[in-house]
Parts: C-alpha cells; structure tokens; sequence
C-alpha cells in the first residue's frame, strides 16, 4: 500500500541533545580514514581559522541517520525500514560543527512518492545548537523496496 500523502509537512521536533566532543570527532575521523589535522589537532584547527577541531563534513551523518530512524519507526507512517536503501544524501552548511556544539534535530517529511512498487521519502533535518544556532540543513531521500524478499 502506497504511503499516507498526509505525511508531507508533518515534522518531527527535537527529542534528544547530541554534545560533541574531540573525541567523538576524533573517532569518526579514524573510521572514515580521514587524517586532516583540523580534525585531530587544535593547534592545527586554530591556524585554519577555527576555534578547536572541527568535525569532518559527514559527521552530522551520526545525527541525522540517529532522527532518522525515529522517523520511519512511526507506526502511522507504515514505512519498511527492514527494507530500506539511501537513495540520496545532501548536506548544507550554515558553518562547521565543532568541540561542544550541543546538537538538537528537527526533522521534515518533504515529499512522499510510490514508483514501480517502491515507497519513497524525501526528508530535511534542520540541525540547530541548543540556543538556536542553524548549523546545517541533511536532505536526504529513502527508498524502501517494494516486491517480496
């Protein structure tokens, strides 16, 4: 069955807070194989112009893929995730993410679509710090496969 069209513009507001540490950053980097010292090294951060370690651009991954899965975990929404594909990812910038953002995801159900069997969600997380900061805009585009497993 088709996904409900009344879904389009229902939003999902912030249920949780996301701190980000050189930790986590330093984390994520080692497992992406990224070595860029303004992601590891301070002192290296500071003299790209930055006032700590940034994280690397998809870090927010962690963030967006956790309210996400909030999303199509909705009951009402009749989504498969059991049976889901990334279709398409986009980022969009208001400035890097760095130590101690505190980051709070609202998350937007921009388009529902069924083609050749597939159900299809376009989704956009506006991720702000706690105090209101627009940080970046995650578009992304789900498919969950139609037909039998």
């Amino acid at each position: 069955m088709p996904l409900d069209q009344s879904f389009v513009g229902r939003e999902y507001p912030p249920t949780w807070v996301y701190e980000i540490s050189r930790e986590k950053i330093k984390e994520f980097a080692d497992a992406i194989g990224d070595s860029n010292p303004i992601y590891l090294d301070p002192e290296a951060a500071r003299a790209a112009g930055h006032e700590d370690v940034i994280a690397p651009p998809t870090f927010a991954t962690i963030v967006n893929t956790k309210k996400i899965y909030e999303v199509v975990s909705d009951p009402d929404l009749g989504f498969d995730s059991g049976r889901m594909i990334h279709g398409d990812q986009r980022f969009a910038f208001t400035r890097p993410l760095r130590v101690g953002d505190r980051l709070a995801v609202t998350m937007h159900i921009d388009k529902v679509d069924t083609r050749m069997g597939n159900d299809m969600l376009s989704l956009r997380a506006e991720i702000h710090s706690v105090t209101g900061e627009h940080l970046l805009t995650c578009a992304a585009l789900l498919i969950s496969l139609g037909g039998s497993a």
